[in-house]
């Protein structure tokens, strides 16, 4: 771990934004689901909802899984499990969806605690969940075409909250602080290990101030003594590439 990719990961951690997130209400393309992590990721999304679709998700041999580490992706079953989340924490509900209700997506203050939901682009956004919606906005087109993908929808609608946040001030007041953090942290710098304590409901390491953890071999060889089953790998085989991210 480098000093300079530690102090990427805390400046990139100061900014994450607790209190804005995405909803996909049957996006079932893994291509537009990556791609609307990727963005999430860009504009300082922290978690994002993603609702299994009742086919099944469609895989797709280019889809770039690599944003998915920076940001932590909630499965959800259905859609109103993710519309509950959201509510509980005090979100309001914005519909990505064409109707008579729909307004300019810029009309909105997206500096509020904002759910962005977004539709399949054959089906669009569910009637359960723009009935359950605050708001329902569209982006303005003059061409022929009725739609953006539901990648570049998203893009659009959430680099305008990115805007709106960043005259705000909203990127300079830390939301991630704590245990949250301190976690967040350690699976950025140390992917490998914190695989490793998720299959085995480790806790983490105590980490370093420089990344680094704090007597790793020690570390492992309490966790073996706690009857860790390792599947017949050599011990000092699993310690070196548990150091090695």
């Amino acid at each position: 771990m480098t000093p300079a990719r530690l102090a990427k990961y805390k400046a990139t951690l100061a900014c994450r934004q607790l209190d804005l997130t995405i909803i996909t209400d049957q996006v079932n393309k893994t291509q537009n689901i990556a791609a609307l992590i990727r963005t999430c990721d860009a504009v300082g999304v922290h978690s994002a909802h993603v609702v299994t679709p009742v086919e099944g998700f469609r895989e797709h041999k280019r889809t770039a899984r690599g944003s998915q580490q920076w940001v932590n992706l909630v499965a959800h079953n259905n859609i109103v499990s993710a519309l509950t989340t959201a509510k509980q924490q005090g979100m309001q509900l914005v519909s990505a969806h064409f109707s008579d209700q729909a307004v300019d997506y810029r009309e909105l203050d997206y500096t509020l605690p904002t759910a962005l939901i977004l539709g399949a682009e054959k089906h669009g956004v569910s009637p359960a969940a723009v009935a359950e919606s605050d708001h329902q906005v569209v982006i303005p087109m003059l061409g022929m075409v009725h739609s953006f993908n539901v990648s570049v929808a998203a893009a659009i609608i959430l680099l305008e909250a990115q805007r709106q946040r960043d005259l705000q001030g909203s990127y300079n007041r830390p939301q991630l602080l704590g245990l949250e953090y301190q976690q967040t942290l350690f699976r950025w710098c140390h992917p490998k290990v914190a695989d490793f304590c998720h299959r085995h409901s480790l806790a983490y390491p105590t980490m370093e101030v420089d990344g680094g953890i704090v007597n790793l071999n020690q570390w492992y060889a309490s966790a073996n003594q706690d009857q860790v089953i390792l599947q017949g790998r050599d011990p000092s085989h699993m310690i070196t590439n548990l150091g090695a991210n």
